[in-house]
């Protein structure tokens, strides 16, 4: 089987003293679903991504959702600078390597903002449901509502000049994007917490992963 490199979120465990990486297991039933093996990566030193890389000789590449970014709201509880320069190395390996990336909600932030492009505060857009404009040639992979849990959006005109949107919420802001030249895909839901999972979200996914 294809191997599947997942990023996981930063806790801090105060009970135990402890800091740790963790992924929600449901990843781990959408991988299989996809038809990968797994493989849950450790925010590592960013020197050693290209190390990392080399030794898992991963088939494809997803930056899951959870922690704010630093760059956006330093003082939010949840930031993980380590995870940030982690991620921002992955990325950039992972590109020169052309692996497939999907960037789920934190992730596609994440993509949007290595390439050049910004962020603005929303609000009204966590733990809901809420319906999106797509682009026509993406009609059978998106579905038409999707669940949304995030406090940070990409409007149409703070988008990285290499990243293609193909849809968006009511108010315009870009819901999911592809990059221009190579299989990067993100998308500001979260497909790992629809069970059972959306075929379209399937879909979309091996459209670009496989």
């Amino acid at each position: 089987m294809k191997r599947l490199g997942i990023t996981q979120r930063v806790e801090n465990i105060t009970a135990y003293s402890a800091r740790r990486d963790c992924l929600d297991q449901r990843w781990s039933v959408l991988a299989d679903e996809l038809g990968y093996i797994p493989i849950p990566l450790p925010n590592i030193s960013n020197k050693s991504v290209s190390k990392l890389l080399d030794s898992l000789q991963l088939d494809a590449i997803i930056l899951s959702g959870g922690n704010s970014i630093t760059q956006l709201n330093p003082t939010a509880i949840d930031v993980a600078p380590e995870r940030d320069a982690f991620e921002i190395a992955l990325i950039d390996e992972g590109s020169k390597r052309v692996i497939p990336i999907l960037g789920v909600c934190r992730g596609m932030q994440m993509i949007n903002l290595y390439y050049g492009g910004q962020l603005s505060t929303i609000k009204g857009h966590v733990a809901v449901q809420h319906k999106l404009n797509i682009a026509p040639d993406y009609s059978e992979y998106i579905l038409e509502t999707v669940n949304s849990y995030h406090n940070w959006a990409i409007k149409l005109s703070d988008l990285a000049p290499d990243l293609i949107p193909i849809a968006s919420d009511e108010q315009g802001n870009i819901e999911a994007f592809i990059y221009k030249t190579q299989a990067m895909l993100g998308i500001m839901w979260h497909p790992e917490r629809e069970l059972p999972f959306k075929q379209q979200d399937i879909k979309l996914i091996k459209k670009f992963l496989l």
